[in-house]
């Protein structure tokens, strides 16, 4: 087993998920494209939701979901076929009505190296109209326990 560096978290106690980059993940460049990156974004923000009791359960009994709003990623090192990586990310932000925020980071162990930061942005959306909706008191009371904020604005 190879040796780890201590990771250095950009927030305290972030939920994670253990990735290793698949040879399909491989663009024409030799590294992680960065469509892989937006899936592993979504994967550990269900993941987490999951774990926090926000299931896909809990949406259609309310009615509501949260959608993505906006992403944004910086790329700082490449990711390469045969990477062991640890995805973190935290609940960074509620509003208390309307919209949330996620923060990510992506870390080679390795090396100890931050391969990507990232921000997403979601609002409450009524699940039959898609439409904007008040998030649901079962879903505040998650978010304001689960938001290294606090459950503050954003």
């Amino acid at each position: 087993m190879t040796e780890s560096k201590p990771i250095q978290w950009d927030l305290p106690d972030p939920f994670t998920l253990e990735i290793v980059v698949a040879e399909d993940d491989a663009d024409e460049l030799g590294h992680a494209n960065n469509v892989v990156y937006v899936r592993w974004l979504e994967d550990i923000s269900w993941a987490h939701v999951n774990r926090l009791g926000m299931t896909w359960d809990l949406n259609e009994a309310t009615g509501k979901a949260m959608a993505i709003t906006r992403t944004e990623i910086d790329y700082l090192v490449a990711a390469n076929p045969g990477d062991r990586l640890i995805m973190g990310t935290w609940l960074t932000g509620f509003d208390g009505r309307f919209r949330s925020a996620r923060q990510f980071q992506l870390v080679r162990p390795v090396d100890g190296k931050t391969l990507v930061r990232a921000v997403s942005t979601h609002a409450c959306v009524d699940l039959k109209t898609q439409r904007p909706s008040r998030v649901p008191k079962e879903f505040a009371e998650i978010m304001k326990a689960a938001c290294v904020s606090g459950g503050k604005g954003l």
